[in-house]
């Protein structure tokens, strides 16, 4: 199949829809990119036969409810419960774990009829955004393999920008769907806390985890979270709220929506060539009829580090028993990290929580004033894998996207330019909770406007 990088699921459907292409040519084109390039990059953990893979979709196998992704090939980060499917957590503890159930949102993409190639490499139980898993592999970014390509949902991010799958789910608590979208060059959405279940999907932290989409566009990502958004009266985290819809107010006009341009001393600590992109952007959301404003944002400082505290200490919860029987089957970073979080005292955590409630409200006033706040997504384009420290950088990689965690908002990450050194530099979109429509709808028109999405590495 001829460029299947450039392949998104929107076209895909329309093929399939034509008979152009069989769910059958899907499936074995993107097992042949994840044969020719997996070993390379180490985007898959767990790679399913597609033979089996379409079997698995046949009509009988309780399917379908919905049919609107009938024969769209979709991996998975390996936190996703998958019903005879190894989920191993990129950890040790999980090697061999094998859940009985699907994870809800896995529920509703096989019942909308996707097939699903495989589990996706993870930084080691989701703790961390470079992406070297010490127990299954570095994975490597496509743009540049000597690079990270972030985490933790690095997997997903390099099988979408490579084509070994038209799209691919992942979870974010501090960026990592945003982070590996930005560094790879795909597009990341992090939908409103509650929007998306997380029963099923194993957690790093009950307050800050979310699910969401990477795909080659925004109206991908529309797709996807059109599928997975849906009440799920078991999870104590997810929210009855009205459906979205994504798709119909994807075309909405973005005329004379107030965008607030981050400034100040928090963001301009930045590589000038991410400033000087995102700052590009403005001509185009001005081209689009939006009108631009900067404001100072130096406060978000104080979310980040609220979330970077709960983010460590909820973990260590979650982990608590592991970390005191078998510490040395964590790898050292992720081992670091959970002992500081088990550090952590009660005081600091109450008063981190205390942190996250004032800053839901402040945003909430920041957003009557503002439809939107744009910024970069990363501070620095993807760093090396050798010679930098994991917890330093889970510090500044986060930076710009742990403050969204905390509140809880829309948050979508898209390609806005690259380095001189040809790597991706992401744009960051957020809004007020529960305007995940919107967000997209912006997103989607800086994309029209633009080629970026367009752009894919040669490997």
């Amino acid at each position: 199949m001829d460029n299947l990088q450039a392949l998104t699921i929107s076209k895909a459907l329309e093929g399939l829809q034509q008979r152009e292409i069989s769910p059958h040519d899907l499936a074995e084109a993107c097992s042949r990119q994840i044969e020719r390039l997996n070993l390379r990059l180490n985007a898959f953990i767990t790679v399913i036969n597609p033979k089996e893979a379409l079997e698995a979709q046949l009509p009988g196998n309780n399917l379908p409810a919905s049919n609107v992704l009938r024969g769209i090939p979709i991996a998975l980060k390996d936190l996703f419960d998958t019903a005879g499917i190894r989920t191993t957590v990129g950890s040790k503890f999980f090697a061999d774990n094998v859940p009985e159930q699907d994870a809800f949102v896995v529920e509703k993409l096989k019942q909308a009829g996707v097939i699903l190639l495989g589990k996706t490499n993870t930084h080691e139980i989701a703790l961390g955004v470079t992406g070297n898993n010490p127990h299954y592999g570095t994975a490597r970014n496509p743009w540049n393999t000597e690079r990270v390509p972030g985490g933790s949902s690095a997997g997903s991010a390099i099988a979408v920008g490579t084509g070994m799958a038209l799209g691919a789910l992942g979870t974010d608590t501090g960026g990592s769907i945003r982070i590996p979208a930005s560094l790879c060059g795909v597009v990341g959405f992090k939908p409103t806390f509650g929007r998306v279940s997380l029963r099923g999907v194993f957690p790093l932290s009950w307050n800050l985890d979310h699910v969401g989409p990477l795909t080659k566009c925004v109206k991908d990502a529309a797709l996807l979270l059109q599928v997975i958004s849906l009440y799920d009266p078991l999870d104590p985290a997810s929210i009855r709220m009205l459906s979205g819809d994504y798709l119909g107010h994807l075309m909405d006009d973005a005329t004379g929506k107030k965008i607030a341009l981050g400034v100040g001393k928090f963001i301009e600590a930045s590589d000038p060539e991410i400033l000087e992109s995102v700052r590009q952007t403005v001509k185009v959301f001005e081209s689009v009829g939006c009108k631009i404003q900067e404001v100072n944002v130096d406060w978000l400082r104080e979310a980040a580090l609220a979330n970077g505290l709960m983010t460590q200490s909820d973990a260590a919860a979650v982990h608590r028993d592991r970390l005191k029987e078998h510490p040395e089957m964590f790898g050292e970073d992720v081992r670091r990290r959970l002992e500081n979080g088990a550090k952590t005292s009660s005081t600091d955590y109450v008063l981190a929580r205390r942190t996250q409630a004032e800053f839901r409200k402040r945003f909430e006033q920041f957003f009557e004033a503002h439809d939107f706040l744009i910024l970069p997504t990363t501070p620095i384009p993807a760093p090396t894998i050798e010679g930098h420290d994991a917890v330093e950088q889970a510090g500044r990689l986060t930076r710009f996207t742990a403050p969204f965690n905390l509140a809880g908002l829309p948050a979508l990450s898209l390609p806005c330019g690259f380095t001189r050194e040809a790597l991706p530099i992401g744009l960051q979109i957020v809004s007020r909770a529960w305007a995940d429509a919107k967000v997209l709808n912006l997103g989607y028109a800086f994309e029209q406007a633009t080629e970026w999405h367009q752009q894919f590495p040669s490997i």
